[in-house]
């Protein structure tokens, strides 16, 4: 014979499903809690978006492009076990604070590593004496000496850019940069504001995914 079931029956079901819902719901809470958790990571410490703002980077980068600058090697660098470790090296795009709000890329041109040791000797009464642990960059109308040997640009620079009428002296310390854009007519760099710190590099841009005609690595 059927049986039909009581109010008193099915309380305890209705009972039962709410824990279930709040339980569902604090689950859905930790993992939106844990997906914000790892984005905040990998954007502070590993890698983040930039746009381009300018054309002080041109060809290499134009006003509006998108690309991506890792950060774990510079994050890796400001451990005291790690500072040893040179997260970049000559010629990398890097992304510069320190200027207020603004973010500055520029091309690295010379480095001088916190560790590095040189003596570089006078040759005659014209030279410039390079102290110890210095790195002398001399920026000559377009022509660029580290160590009074010129660096080739040609890969990356306009014609014009190469014929520049500046002329720049800079004497690099321990853990300083000199960064130039390389569009150099328009570009405001370490000829204006001279050495920078490596502590002011964010990271070094490697992809570009915007414009998708220019997509590809850096």
């Amino acid at each position: 014979m059927d049986t039909d079931l009581s109010p008193e029956t099915e309380a305890p079901e209705q009972e039962q499903s709410k824990p279930d819902i709040r339980r569902e719901f604090f689950e859905l809470i930790r993992l939106v809690v844990i997906f914000l958790f790892i984005f905040w990571g990998v954007k502070t410490f590993v890698v983040e978006g930039y746009e381009v703002q300018g054309e002080s980077m041109m060809p290499t980068l134009a006003d509006k492009d998108r690309i991506l600058v890792f950060k774990l090697p510079q994050q890796l660098f400001k451990l005291p076990v790690l500072n040893r470790f040179q997260p970049f090296q000559d010629s990398d795009i890097l992304v510069l604070e320190g200027f207020g709000s603004k973010r500055l890329i520029k091309r690295l041109i010379a480095y001088n590593p916190r560790q590095h040791r040189q003596m570089v000797n006078a040759q005659s009464a014209e030279d410039h004496v390079v102290a110890p642990d210095t790195v002398k960059v001399e920026y000559d109308r377009g022509i660029v000496r580290i160590n009074n040997w010129q660096i080739d640009e040609s890969a990356y620079l306009f014609d014009a850019d190469r014929r520049s009428s500046d002329t720049d002296l800079c004497m690099l310390e321990p853990g300083e940069l000199y960064v130039l854009g390389d569009h150099r007519l328009v570009s405001k760099d370490s000829r204006s504001f001279h050495a920078v710190r490596d502590n002011q590099v964010i990271g070094k841009a490697v992809f570009r995914f915007w414009p998708l005609s220019k997509i590809g690595l850096l």
